[in-house]
């Protein structure tokens, strides 16, 4: 599965446009968007809406597009940010984003949502999308509720403490075990949604679930009710382990999609602790015989379970949802 279309909705708001005087009236050809998409700048009703900056291969730096934003009437009423293409190493006006959102947070004081990484396959495929170390972000936004992060490479993350974030979602062809660990020393008492693409070995997906082990113990995040561990080659395990988390007992929903489980994994869900009292358990992108997933339904039936995109559970080589 690759990611073609950028956001049209961000943490419940519509997503606008920054009209850069270099776009013209080209803002939704170049974001791939559809035609109604919202355009402009920010201004009074700035809160109103996500907005979305960003430039493009052989566009204007991404640091001018900031600056411009930043100098709009209504930058400082911004709430959702959706931080889009920001160039690569091959490009001369490659930029780290995280630096430069650290460096103006005083222009941006009311930010409390941030998508880090619109960027779509036409862009660069997921596991080509240069990230760096996050942490910075936490201390500069101190009012940071929603935060979202596609793209592994490069990827950093120290422990933190955060007593406003409430969702936290790493889309990822490979998540680095430093950034999961990092997540399981942090303290997160107000997290909700919690959701992690582990991805492969091959982009640097390296966790194991030993790693999770402080996140499936959930004595940091005592407010979790939602948790994705997704994505991943090693499905089987993490149902296994899950099977016996005790953080499940107060989750609401739980997701193991996209990844390689098989019936083994979904033999450990049903072996293990009850998951009656989940609303949903999503299993999409899955390689479990229809006899299994029989049994999981039946197993669960006040639950909302998707079993959807199943794939042949005999095939030799099964793959995850996104990799590369």
């Amino acid at each position: 599965m690759a990611i073609y279309q950028h956001l049209d909705t961000f943490a419940g708001k519509a997503v606008a446009d920054f009209q850069h005087e270099h776009q013209g009236e080209d803002a939704a050809s170049i974001y791939g968007t559809a035609e109604k998409t919202l355009a402009g700048e920010p201004s009074s009703d700035a809160g109103d809406h996500a907005w979305r900056i960003g430039s493009w291969y052989e566009g204007p730096e991404f640091a001018d597009v900031l600056q411009k934003f930043l100098d709009a009437p209504g930058a400082a009423a911004v709430t959702h940010l959706v931080v889009g293409y920001w160039g690569a190493d091959y490009d001369e006006g490659a930029a780290d984003p995280v630096r430069l959102l650290v460096d103006a947070a005083d222009r941006l004081p009311s930010l409390r949502a941030l998508f880090l990484g619109d960027i779509v396959m036409e862009q660069a495929e997921i596991s080509w999308i240069e990230q760096s170390d996050i942490t910075p972000l936490f201390g500069a936004f101190p009012l940071l509720e929603h935060l979202e992060v596609r793209g592994g490479l490069d990827l950093a993350l120290r422990p933190f403490t955060s007593t406003v974030l409430k969702t936290l979602r790493f889309e990822s062809g490979g998540l680095p075990r430093a950034v999961v660990r990092a997540l399981g020393e942090s303290d997160l008492p107000a997290l909700e949604h919690l959701d992690l693409w582990l991805g492969v070995g091959n982009y640097g997906g390296d966790a194991t679930v030993a790693d999770l082990a402080p996140i499936l113990g959930g004595g940091r995040l005592p407010s979790l009710r939602h948790l994705g561990l997704e994505d991943s080659e090693i499905q089987d395990e993490l149902a296994a382990a899950v099977a016996g988390a005790p953080i499940v007992a107060r989750l609401e929903s739980l997701s193991l999609a996209m990844g390689v489980l098989t019936d083994r994994g979904a033999e450990s869900l049903l072996s293990g602790q009850p998951l009656t009292h989940l609303t949903s358990l999503d299993l999409h992108h899955h390689y479990l015989t229809e006899p299994m997933a029989d049994r999981v339904r039946a197993a669960l039936p006040g639950v909302a379970v998707d079993l959807s995109e199943g794939h042949d559970a005999q095939d030799r080589w099964p793959y995850v949802a996104v990799s590369e």
